[in-house]
């Protein structure tokens, strides 16, 4: 199993691959122009960084200055000078998550769904219907941002790997595993469309894309479960906690 080590690096590795990161002090920022979501734009600390206020302060003004919440997500256990600092500078805990891993070895297969289709996006329309079960499928109204469809494009163009289940003739859930770096890959976005819910389709489409990274020439495969409910299934599919990720945020001023 990789060590909570290995996960920061990839998530640091994979920001600076876009783009549109850019630094701040000891904290590389990943930003997204096209989705202004939250969990689509974060500060990622330097191993072992030891941020000073002004360093901080210097955040804050660079997202702030780019329309931005300011907001980290990395594992504290390899920074640990890091959490203080923000907390003294008014940064308020959102989160606190177990990681977890999945190796070929470890994979186990779930019960199959009997009529669900999952494949890989490849046309517009299917990449703007994967879009929209997941923008629905995270409280979203409407139709999916650009950024919400060109981020599911980036995971299959970088070497990761996109899905779209259909159930009965409607799309049903989606998700991605994101460009690996060094044979490690994210599995993050997957969503499934309410009404089609507690009935396998997520279990069977974690597994589908942990297997496809696999093929891919992945060792490992990595998530942040939502939920003790979302622990259970990913620990049922052979996932194992390695470690904690911290999601942490400074309000605007009042």
């Amino acid at each position: 199993m990789p060590t909570d080590r290995d996960i920061q690096h990839y998530t640091r590795t994979l920001a600076r691959r876009s783009p549109d990161h850019y630094r701040s002090g000891p904290f590389t920022v990943r930003h997204n122009p096209g989705w202004p979501l939250k969990f689509a734009n974060y500060a990622i600390p330097d191993q072992d960084a030891e941020p000073s206020a002004e360093d901080i302060a210097g955040l804050v003004a660079a997202m702030r200055g780019r329309d931005r919440l300011p907001r980290l997500e990395y594992l504290p256990a390899c920074a640990p000078a890091v959490e203080p600092a923000l907390l003294a500078a008014g940064f308020t805990v959102e989160s606190r998550a177990p990681v977890l891993a999945c190796t070929p070895a470890t994979l186990l297969a779930p019960k199959p769904v009997d009529g669900l289709c999952v494949t890989e996006p490849v046309t517009d329309a299917e990449f703007t219907a994967a879009a929209a079960v997941q923008h629905t499928g995270f409280g979203g109204e409407g139709d999916p941002e650009d950024g919400e469809i060109a981020w599911l494009r980036a995971a299959t163009n970088g070497g990761g790997v996109s899905a779209l289940a259909v159930l009965d003739g409607q799309s049903a859930g989606t998700g991605c595993c994101s460009p690996p770096a060094d044979g490690i890959s994210e599995l993050t976005g997957l969503a499934v469309a309410a009404p089609l819910r507690r009935r396998g389709i997520g279990a069977a489409l974690a597994a589908w894309l942990t297997s496809s990274a696999f093929e891919r020439g992945c060792h490992t495969v990595w998530l942040e479960p939502g939920d003790p409910d979302v622990e259970r299934l990913y620990a049922g599919l052979g996932y194992r906690r390695v470690g904690e990720k911290l999601g942490i945020s400074l309000a605007a001023p009042a």
